[in-house]
């Protein structure tokens, strides 16, 4: 007799109609029909499991705050920072912890138990990194999250960040992070890169950078980045989030780099849904999508992650913190289509992101930790195309979280008939 054992799933790989065996908080064993008898029993007949979703760039201390102190009213990214600004007087870690509590209900019952959020230390009173560490402990039972320091005003520009981002990290902060193309210059950028790179070898942290956010061609920290990845040994643990400065730049430079990001395993993080929300605000028609080359970059065998950015903030007034929705607009976006690159979307917002994490005991493997979603969909294609219920949520072999199928029903005069979305064609 074990814990759980769930019957007649799908798995991502296209694998049919398995159990899945899970004793002490593992994955003990998959296959088909297992002679195995559970304490809990679940059945979901075509039904996939997958890994959960991870979300690999977020800002938990700006979530849900839309309103405060004010609307958005151009919704650009500049006047989404001068409302942060305004906003940061006001906070308290009461209020931080409240709004991030929340959001990690709305993560659970959507499957996403993996988030990275960046944190602001350009604050001198570390309000949001207090806040953000107890609801790291808080939620540990429930979902990872690691926290990174980001210097939001620059770390050059900003008077205190350099002693600030160093006190997030002694406090326990994960990550160290960087914005270089909010530096008053090119050149600062650059030297804030070196540093912050610099700090993450001395310390033995990964880096996660906010990386030429920008329209602008000319916005190429990322060769920097990658320059001190090689130089400072720190391949595989460097991320350069958003990337947009890379949809406008030529093609030739652009052949040049891509080689480069992968030889030194740069992690790419796009979010699809806020890049195309604030990026080409500047341009007329045709207008520029604004997300990074994620095609190409996977093409060029860069590990390439989706991140959800914003919910309800200062930047983005939507959202529900629904890896999917992030997956699907990327997957559009990206004229992603091709079967392969629809399955690479969805990696994107799951394998992709853990190893942009480094979350090593990730997988529906036996030996894994028992951590999975059971969606109301037959494959990744078909999860991406109807963005289904998350049947069944399970941590560490619980389930935390239960949704009741969708079953939508067309009403005739005839009489009423069940209608059914489902086509597991791919």
């Amino acid at each position: 007799m074990i814990d759980l054992v769930i019957r007649h799933i799908n798995l991502p790989d296209g694998t049919r109609d398995v159990d899945i065996a899970i004793n002490g908080g593992r994955i003990v064993e998959i296959g088909p029909h297992l002679a195995v008898k559970g304490r809990q029993e679940e059945s979901h007949p075509g039904c996939l499991a997958t890994p959960p979703f991870v979300d690999s760039h977020f800002h938990m201390d700006a979530a849900l705050s839309l309103g405060q102190p004010r609307l958005n009213q151009s919704g650009t990214l500049l006047e989404g920072i001068r409302l942060w600004n305004e906003l940061k007087p006001e906070l308290t870690v009461e209020a931080i912890k409240q709004r991030a509590l929340e959001l990690c209900q709305w993560s659970i019952v959507r499957g996403t138990l993996a988030i990275r959020s960046h944190v602001d230390i350009c604050d001198d009173r570390l309000l949001a990194v207090e806040a953000l560490l107890e609801v790291r402990q808080m939620m540990k039972p429930y979902l990872d999250l690691q926290l990174v320091a980001f210097p939001q005003d620059g770390y050059f520009r900003c008077a205190n960040a350099a002693q600030n981002l160093r006190r997030a990290l002694d406090k326990g902060v994960d990550v160290v992070g960087g914005i270089p193309h909010f530096e008053r210059t090119m050149a600062e950028g650059a030297r804030s890169i070196r540093a912050l790179c610099e700090l993450a070898a001395e310390r033995g942290l990964r880096v996660d950078m906010h990386c030429d956010e920008s329209d602008d061609p000319l916005s190429r920290h990322i060769e920097t980045l990658t320059y001190e990845t090689q130089r400072l040994g720190l391949q595989g643990r460097v991320t350069g989030s958003h990337l947009t400065s890379m949809h406008s730049m030529d093609n030739y430079y652009v052949s040049k780099l891509l080689p480069l990001m992968r030889e030194a395993d740069i992690q790419v993080v796009a979010n699809p849904l806020i890049n195309i929300t604030l990026q080409g605000r500047h341009d007329d028609y045709p207008k520029r999508r604004g997300m990074t080359r994620v095609k190409e970059l996977m093409q060029a065998g860069v590990n390439v992650a989706f991140g959800h950015d914003c919910v309800m903030d200062p930047w983005y007034s939507l959202g529900s913190h629904d890896m999917l929705e992030v997956a699907h607009m990327g997957l559009h976006v990206g004229q992603l289509t091709g079967v392969d690159e629809m399955r690479r979307a969805f990696a994107a917002v799951t394998t992709n992101g853990a190893r942009a994490l480094g979350l090593d005991d990730y997988g529906l493997e036996a030996g894994k930790p028992a951590d999975l979603v059971i969606l109301q969909a037959a494959n990744p294609i078909e999860a991406l195309r109807l963005r289904p219920q998350r049947l069944l949520v399970i941590r560490h072999g619980q389930i935390i979280a239960r949704t009741a199928p969708a079953v939508p029903e067309l009403l005739l005069q005839e009489g009423t008939q069940p209608v059914d979305f489902s086509r597991d064609l791919l």
